[in-house]
């Protein structure tokens, strides 16, 4: 097998993306969460694994017939801001004005912010909350707050996606790597297992998924203020 045919295998390995988001969609269209959550989970897996193979078959030189971060950044959209939105909106946690500012806040900011060409760091952190609202949605359907609560987060969150405050990539952000890899695989079989078991309140995963994802928050900006002046 070539490296320029591993190269596109990768390309193509991405693009599953697109089929998870639409079995996704079509499981919050029936209103089924649990179904639509895990299907967005495994599409977050292969979003955190295909990156890392990509710089190893190096895309760019080996298939460089296709965009691979344009095609990262369409199905991110897709997994990470539109579908979750219209969850959110549909599920009735936030419907009313409140649901129809929370879709316009999220899916307008989230493509200006998905076309922003500052959005990395030096370090390969996010610079500004990188749109991440499929974690947030997950979160708010485990916890089940009251709607303003959840404006409350969802329009800071916005705010801060133009705001020089760094949140870590947990592949690419090299310093607490050994933490936040961790962490987030935590998070991701937190939120498979809540999904799992369709968000039963007296299940242990929502306590690691708010644990996990307040580490995910944080740890960019506590990043930032303990780094060294120059």
């Amino acid at each position: 097998m070539t490296i320029q045919f591993r190269a596109l295998l990768v390309h193509l390995f991405t693009a599953t993306g697109a089929v998870f988001a639409m079995l996704a969609m079509l499981a919050a269209v029936e209103e089924e969460w649990d179904l639509m959550f895990l299907w967005l989970v495994v599409a977050f897996f292969v979003d955190g694994i295909d990156g890392p193979l990509a710089r190893k078959y190096d895309v760019k030189t080996n298939a460089p017939e296709f965009d691979g971060v344009l095609l990262d950044l369409i199905i991110d959209y897709l997994t990470y801001v539109f579908i979750p939105a219209f969850a959110l909106f549909k599920s009735g946690l936030m419907d009313g004005w409140s649901g129809w500012a929370m879709i316009i806040i999220i899916t307008f900011t989230s493509a200006m912010y998905f076309a922003d060409t500052r959005m990395k760091t030096k370090d390969n952190s996010f610079s500004g909350f990188p749109g991440c609202w499929n974690m947030l949605v997950i979160v708010l359907f485990a916890l089940e707050p009251d709607w303003w609560v959840s404006l409350i987060v969802v329009t800071v969150l916005a705010i801060t996606m133009f705001v020089p405050v760094k949140f870590v990539h947990p592949v690419r952000t090299e310093r607490w790597r050994s933490i936040t890899l961790p962490m987030a695989l935590a998070w991701t079989g937190f939120a498979g297992w809540a999904a799992w078991v369709d968000f039963h309140p007296e299940s242990w995963a929502h306590w690691g998924l708010v644990l996990t994802s307040i580490y995910l928050v944080v740890a960019g900006g506590l990043q930032q203020l303990t780094e060294p002046r120059d």
